[in-house]
């Protein structure tokens, strides 16, 4: 069978990441290259608390899953960033990553794989290391042990040392030397704060007045704002700063920047992802013997309403729609006519209405007004 190229990978990833369109790629590319068998450079995502950096994990995991033939070529395994900084403060963090992948590739390639044949697969596995920004070297100022101990763990891999692994007892017990040169490494975080310090730097620090305002025009309003992306500003000084270390940055061939979701992407997410929390209602309301069914109008409501929430990304569009829905689960039958609760653009904005104003019940009164207006001024708005 002929290796999938970047382009086939992206096509295939991207029916599950929506609206990362390069980091889809980069990751693709380095996947390529490594089911090639050619080395591919290390990549580190930054987006914002569900942009969508743990679905491309775990959308690379089900890719290798299912073709058997690509499963024999790469090993992966997923590891919390504060996971390793906790085995940092026990020492040798590096040979329990090891582990984690030899004990993988015999769960792929069966017990009774050869110890030979293990090794050499753990050793080309793929790492993917969620929160990478959980151990950075430097908390409140103060130096933080377990990070530094953490970033240093992973150099050690990273840097391709030859590294010392004793083997469990299935194996023989035996220490033996891995060359970690096959491993490539997909680190991925939220560096919560790094987007207002930056912001802060360009608008009132050491390079205020370098980000200039410009024109523009909103319901006819002519006025001037300031546009702020991270990914024109960010410098590796502000990562430095951050507590990643120059030397483990400088393992990193990719430093990719995730996009904020527009309403359209949140909108595709809300209606087409298993994990949405759409379709987790439509579930529960099926094994009630009922169907859940949302307007197209009233599920661009929803997501209109998450996108006000830009650092939040997909995670908006649970939130948002839990007040939305929480009356109906609560008493599904009760709300539903001829076996169906369908849900519409008024019933999306009595919920809104009603948690801006603070009462949580409010939304499954019936004597809600369709003529009062919303009060638009108390929706919050992040930067």
């Amino acid at each position: 069978m002929a290796l999938p190229s970047p382009s086939q990978i992206a096509q295939a990833l991207g029916k599950r990441v929506i609206g990362q369109e390069e980091a889809v790629r980069e990751v693709s590319v380095a996947l390529a290259k490594k089911l090639a068998g050619v080395r591919s450079g290390n990549i580190l995502l930054i987006g914002s608390s569900g942009s969508g950096k743990t679905t491309l994990m775990q959308a690379v995991e089900s890719l290798l899953a299912a073709n058997q033939s690509l499963t024999n070529r790469s090993t992966v395994v997923r590891v919390h960033a504060n996971v390793l900084g906790a085995e940092a403060e026990q020492g040798q963090p590096g040979e329990k990553l090891l582990l984690r992948l030899l004990n993988r590739a015999r769960q792929q390639l069966g017990p009774e794989t050869g110890i030979g044949r293990l090794l050499d697969q753990a050793s080309h596995g793929l790492v993917f290391i969620d929160e990478v920004d959980k151990i950075r070297a430097r908390l409140g100022g103060q130096p933080n042990i377990a990070g530094i101990r953490a970033q240093e763990a992973l150099l050690t891999l990273i840097e391709n040392e030859a590294v010392p692994l004793r083997l469990p007892d299935w194996a023989g017990g035996e220490t033996v030397s891995v060359d970690s040169s096959g491993l490539l490494f997909v680190c991925a975080g939220a560096f919560e704060g790094l987007y207002d310090a930056v912001y802060t730097r360009v608008t009132s620090g050491r390079d205020k007045g370098a980000l200039k305002p410009v024109t523009v025009v909103v319901a006819g309003q002519v006025h001037e704002e300031l546009q702020f992306a991270l990914r024109d500003w960010l410098k590796n000084e502000d990562l430095f700063e951050y507590g990643i270390t120059p030397q483990f940055l400088s393992r990193f061939d990719a430093v990719v920047l995730l996009e904020n979701l527009k309403e359209d992407e949140l909108l595709r997410v809300f209606l087409g992802s298993s994990a949405s929390g759409l379709r987790q209602s439509q579930g529960y309301f099926t094994s009630q013997g009922l169907k859940l069914e949302v307007t197209q109008a009233a599920a661009r409501r929803v997501a209109r309403e998450a996108a006000c929430q830009p650092r939040l990304g997909a995670r908006a569009l649970k939130e948002v729609f839990r007040r939305v829905i929480r009356p109906y689960e609560f008493e599904p039958h009760a709300k539903a006519v001829n076996g169906v609760v369908r849900i519409d653009v008024p019933e999306v904005e009595r919920s809104l209405v009603a948690y801006r104003s603070g009462d949580s019940h409010a939304s499954s009164s019936k004597g809600w007004d369709e003529s009062a207006p919303i009060p638009w001024e108390h929706i919050h708005q992040e930067g």
